[in-house]
């Protein structure tokens, strides 16, 4: 939004900002943020930043946790959420001591290698990516764990369990996996969604689209238009900030769980990518597979290849792995196909414009941090062009059928994706080099990944009963 801090400064005299809000990703991909009187903004705070405790924020142990943040005045906005006018910054995250400067481990720093890496190899000079959104509204949700207590509760009036519902129930009620692109009346949060794209809008985070998901209760999704990895990152982070607070301010609650509801469809976050070099796709070829080229097929090649590992990164929830189920339309398959749902990777067959020729990668999630995952993507990605890796000779496909109405005999060729966090933890500590190059990655990163998300997820859902398992062994 500014380049310098007088126009910076300007702005918040001329729009009587009152005040400053930083706002700073944690390891996780939450944004927390700290706040300033507009009185006390200062050109001090884009040289010297502010202190924090990097441990609370997942990045650093206790006894090295003094860091900074230094905001980027390019990111600012002004926050909609704000009862005080508020103009809200992005920071960058700094190193104190021996070794000060920028922070090797920041989401928004491995994200600038990433797209650094990729123009000094040649291949490319721009990463364009889509995320598609989706997410469940809810009218009310509750849970307690306890040592004698553990319930989760939920309510969404449009859901096929309110049919009998005694209050404010006019009937119509979204059928049970019946919800896709569902209109009004039965599509209650129609005009929320609309709220919500506007508001990106003015975010200038241009929206392709809207509209309900097969999920009954309320399950919907926001596409956005393509844009480059940077901003796309952070476009991310304020796509999710956006529709869960303008959930909360239409007296509705937003999840983007992957498996927030037994039974029901999961939210995905598919991806879709292409590369760039002086504005043209390289990704397209007339005569190629579907119109891609041997770049893209050997970039899928490295996605596939090293998809087990990936999915620490795009996948980081314990909950991601409830929604990636063999034999539904969860993609589980390591192989490539067009127009299949069942695939790790898809080329939609829709795409008729070469400069938008691309495919996506299915079984990501919005419980990842984007910066993180969109640039291990793009790292898998650079590796399989870089080594030539054939997805069809490595025996990835093409596979255009629905992969689970193959002979069992040629099924059990394909290779499936980690059906748990554990076990896609284990992937990652063997198979990381690809993200090292550059310094894009760091081993210290990787294994600090590995040790808070199998202490902090793993660990902790294994300690903890769940009513299923009343179900099946009280007895015993």
């Amino acid at each position: 939004m500014f380049s310098t801090f007088k126009d910076l400064k300007s702005f918040v005299e001329n729009q009587e900002v009152k005040i400053i809000d930083f706002k700073v990703v944690t390891l996780e991909g939450r944004w927390n943020h700290l706040c300033i009187p507009a009185t006390r903004l200062n050109e001090k705070l884009f040289v010297e930043g502010i202190g924090f405790d990097g441990s609370s924020y997942g990045y650093s142990s206790i006894e090295s946790s003094d860091m900074r943040f230094i905001p980027d005045m390019e990111t600012a906005f002004l926050d909609p959420y704000c009862e005080e006018k508020t103009l809200s910054i992005i920071c960058n995250i700094f190193t104190l001591g021996k070794n000060e400067g920028r922070f090797q481990g920041d989401p928004r720093f491995i994200t600038e290698k990433a797209v650094k890496f990729l123009k000094n190899s040649g291949i490319a000079d721009e990463f364009v990516i889509g995320p598609e959104f989706e997410f469940y509204i809810f009218d009310k949700v509750g849970f307690e764990i306890k040592g004698n207590h553990q319930e989760v509760s939920i309510n969404c009036e449009e859901s096929p369990w309110s049919t009998n519902d005694k209050e404010n129930n006019l009937g119509y009620k979204v059928p049970f996996q019946k919800g896709y692109h569902i209109g009004l009346p039965y599509d209650s949060t129609n005009d929320l969604r609309s709220a919500m794209c506007l508001a990106l809008e003015e975010m200038n985070i241009p929206i392709k689209y809207h509209h309900h998901e097969v999920g009954a209760a309320a399950q919907v999704e926001i596409e956005v238009e393509l844009g480059n990895l940077g901003f796309m990152s952070d476009a991310t982070m304020m796509i999710k900030y956006l529709i869960k607070n303008e959930a909360i301010k239409n007296g509705k609650t937003a999840t983007f769980m992957p498996k927030p509801i037994y039974g029901e469809a999961g939210n995905g976050m598919h991806v879709h990518m292409l590369l760039k070099k002086d504005g043209k796709n390289i990704f397209y070829n007339e005569k190629g597979y579907s119109k891609l080229s041997d770049e893209a097929l050997h970039f899928i090649g490295g996605i596939l290849k090293h998809s087990k590992a990936l999915l620490a990164l795009t996948n980081p929830s314990t909950n991601s792995y409830k929604r990636l189920v063999p034999g539904f339309e969860a993609p589980v398959s390591i192989c490539f196909a067009t127009g299949n749902r069942s695939s790790v990777i898809r080329v939609p067959g829709y795409i008729k414009d070469p400069s938008k020729i691309r495919f996506e990668f299915r079984p990501s999630d919005a419980t990842c941090n984007p910066y993180l995952a969109y640039s291990a993507l793009l790292m898998a990605g650079i590796d399989g062009i870089l080594n030539s890796i054939d997805p069809t000779e490595e025996g990835y496909g093409p596979y255009d059928v629905n992969v689970f109405d193959l002979p069992e005999e040629e099924r059990n060729k394909i290779e499936a994706l980690p059906r748990s966090l554990e076990e896609a933890l284990e992937e990652l500590k063997k198979d990381y080099n690809f993200l090292l190059r550059d310094g894009v990655f760091t081993e210290e990163f990787i294994f600090n990944w590995i040790k808070k998300r199998y202490e902090k997820d793993v660990l902790t859902i294994n300690k903890v009963p769940s009513p299923i398992e009343f179900s099946l062994y009280y007895d015993l």
